[in-house]
């Protein structure tokens, strides 16, 4: 077990959305224990406050979105990915667009603002869902299975008729160490015949060389090349620790992932969330003499409405 954390201060950062191709502020501030992640979309009028749960999944393309009453925010996978992978369970998350900034198209630009914001621990310790009995989802042959174990990982594979992916499988050992060291870098990728189709569909409006990883049909566009060898399905296990983030709590277990995407990610949060008799909540006393949200700092962001956590409901 280990204690909440959330943020030392508020930090932001601009850039583009990935699909709307909308200039966006990002701005992450800290949040008191049992909060959780929230994303706020300021605009004209009241801000709104958006839980990052599967209960207010929005269905969409390519990417992964949450609504209510009928204001969403899209692309939220990176920065919760980042959010997750360094442990950091109560935050506001503010955007004055619908779409979270893409950046360079990986975590590690999330990673390094919630770093220089500083990560503190809280008087609260964190709850964690356990799995206890395996529950897969499939579709048309992709699957996504999760299934006890003392610890969590992800074994993701995936496979496109391309020489530089091919297939590969990755499998990842959860740390913080780990996630920022292997997984936050590796960038979301495409191919250069698709994107005409993309624009054609409303989507990718924001795509770039500086944020994609873009395949022709022999190598990739970029001219720094790639990150890692196997960055493709290293940004497939990043995507899926943003999505699983939607459980709104840490989960213990192995995740097998076979071709699989946002959809399917999703979709076993909400299984796992249907299906109670395959997990026990591992909870513990508050910590004491950790330390603690000064109520002015949360102000700054407004007061997020009372939630319960995705899986107590």
């Amino acid at each position: 077990m280990r204690p909440q954390h959330t943020l030392a201060r508020t930090i932001s950062c601009e850039g583009i959305g990935l699909h709307t191709g909308l200039p966006v502020t990002l701005t992450i501030a800290p949040a008191a224990p049992d909060t959780g992640l929230v994303f706020v979309r300021r605009g004209e009028g009241e801000p709104v406050f958006v839980k990052a749960s599967v209960c207010n999944l929005l269905a969409t393309e390519l990417c992964t979105a949450i609504s209510v009453n009928g204001t969403s925010i899209k692309t939220i996978e990176h920065v919760l990915s980042a959010l997750v992978g360094l442990e950091v369970d109560n935050a506001y998350v503010e955007v004055n667009a619908p779409e979270v900034p893409v950046l360079d198209g990986s975590a590690a630009p999330f990673v390094k603002l919630l770093k220089d914001a500083g990560i503190v621990p809280q008087n609260k310790r964190q709850p964690f869902l356990k799995i206890i009995k395996p529950i897969e989802v499939s579709d048309r042959g992709k699957r996504v299975q999760i299934k006890p174990a003392a610890s969590t990982r992800i074994t993701y594979t995936i496979q496109y008729d391309h020489p530089l992916i091919k297939t590969q499988t990755y499998t990842f050992d959860w740390s913080v160490e780990a996630f920022e060291r292997e997984i936050a870098g590796a960038r979301t990728f495409g191919f250069f015949q698709e994107v005409e189709m993309l624009w054609a569909r409303g989507l990718a409006k924001g795509g770039s060389l500086e944020n994609t990883v873009v395949l022709t049909e022999k190598g990739v566009m970029n001219e720094s090349g790639l990150r890692f060898n196997d960055e493709f399905v290293r940004h497939k296990v990043l995507d899926l620790v943003g999505d699983v983030a939607l459980l709104g709590l840490p989960v213990i277990g192995h995740i097998t992932a076979d071709r699989s995407g946002h959809a399917l990610h999703t979709k076993l949060v909400e299984t796992i969330l249907r299906q109670p008799d395959c997990w026990t909540l591992v909870q513990s006393e508050p910590v004491s003499g950790s330390a603690q949200v000064k109520p002015a700092t949360v102000v700054t962001m407004g007061h997020a409405p009372a939630m319960a956590a995705a899986p107590a409901r």
